[in-house]
């Protein structure tokens, strides 16, 4: 569905002007259809920022719609009859002082994801993804998944007339494939972990004569784009301010990539001050290759071998984004930390029985990795610290408690 009649008359326009790549530096046209960058780096959206701090200040966004499209000024869509939306975004910060207090963390805070439609962060980054993606004409787009960007592409895609083609490891949440079938996406299951079904899609895309879009996790430059709204809503929701340390749980890192793009934005925009929170991976002991990268003192993390874990968002072996993952956390002084299933799951039955609120695995585990960073004291006491709850806890009946 398209924007509502009130919304296009009262949005300004867009004021992206080109893709960039990171790496290199190499511009690309943005108005046409582009992947990775020749150098195989992931590509960034660049928007003329001078412009859209004359257009815009903070204090306009109260008075718009409670959805990521209020950044409207800083998201690539040019026409607006090409949105396409469930209403996404504006996900609430629900404190967390019990199970905060607990670990010596009273300022807790949570960043529910899981009240986004399809039930995932996911979300954001289909609705911005799709609906560039129609703006440029694309009629089909294929993907691996772990399961809930699957179903969130395939829902959106439905919704904007686009097929999608899914290919999913066969030990993802049954509910992930359920909901891609019911959004009539062409689901293709495989024996192994993403980096399989990347392989999948890989030979799929080899034989269609550039008839389908790569959507991979940062092989399109859009998804980015709805993940770091992310960022700007934590800042918002704050009253324009930083919290200390954002908790990310990280397998493909876009979210954690989106968030430090959108400080950066701001910062730039004078929107916050100089100061920055500190950023932190969180992985599993099962797929660590970005802790062990970062604790090595690598550029690039090298592909991780027998991934798994029961926070099966986060199984990554090798992610597109690496060194963006990496610069964010070194960037802001902030860190990466493995944790053990057991204890995300002990968490995640600690916290829902003292909030009421039930996370997710990957939203456990940045309570474990909390915990941890307090004991060691890395979080202070008097730390402000946002950790972001990516999806519904009833997609993973299997790690509730019984």
């Amino acid at each position: 569905m398209s924007g509502s009649p009130s919304r296009r008359r009262n949005l300004a326009r867009v004021y992206l002007t080109h893709l960039e790549c990171p790496r290199d530096g190499n511009r690309f046209d943005p108005h046409q259809i582009q992947n990775v960058c020749g150098c195989g780096s992931p590509l960034l959206a660049r928007y003329d920022l001078d412009a859209v701090r004359r257009a815009v200040r903070p204090s306009a966004f109260a008075g718009r719609a409670a959805d990521l499209w209020r950044y409207r000024e800083l998201l690539p869509v040019t026409d607006d009859a090409h949105i396409t939306t469930f209403g996404e975004g504006w996900t609430p910060m629900v404190p967390a002082p019990r199970y905060g207090g607990s670990i010596g963390v009273p300022r807790l805070l949570v960043k529910d994801e899981a009240a986004l439609p399809t039930g995932s962060f996911k979300a954001r980054g289909a609705a911005v993804g799709v609906s560039r993606a129609r703006e440029l004409g694309v009629r089909r787009v294929a993907m691996p998944t772990n399961g809930n960007a699957g179903a969130a592409w395939a829902a959106y895609a439905a919704r904007a007339g686009i097929q999608a083609t899914i290919a999913m490891p066969l030990g993802a949440p049954l509910v992930s494939r359920a909901e891609c079938r019911a959004a009539g996406a062409n689901l293709r299951l495989v024996d192994g972990v993403i980096s399989d079904a990347g392989r999948e899609i890989a030979a799929l895309l080899s034989v269609s004569n550039g008839t389908i879009f790569d959507a991979a996790t940062l092989r399109e430059p859009y998804r980015l784009e709805g993940k770091k709204t992310m960022g700007y809503e934590i800042v918002e929701q704050l009253g324009w301010r930083v919290p200390d340390v954002i908790i990310y749980p990280t397998g493909g890192g876009v979210g954690l990539i989106g968030i430090h793009k959108a400080l950066a934005e701001m910062r730039a925009l004078g929107w916050i001050g100089e100061r920055t929170p500190r950023l932190v991976a969180v992985q599993s002991t099962g797929c660590a290759p970005i802790v062990r990268a970062l604790e090595a003192g690598q550029r690039r993390a090298q592909p991780w071998e027998g991934a798994r874990t029961v926070a099966y968002g986060i199984t990554v072996p090798a992610p597109l984004g690496d060194e963006l993952i990496l610069d964010a956390v070194r960037g802001t002084g902030g860190t990466a930390i493995a944790v053990d299933d057991a204890e995300l799951l002990a968490d995640l039955r600690e916290f829902g029985a003292r909030e009421g609120l039930l996370l997710c695995p990957e939203g456990a585990a940045c309570l474990t990795a909390t915990r941890h960073l307090r004991a060691a004291g890395w979080i202070g006491g008097d730390d402000e610290v946002v950790v972001l709850n990516t999806g519904s806890a009833l997609k993973y009946p299997d790690a509730l408690p019984a």
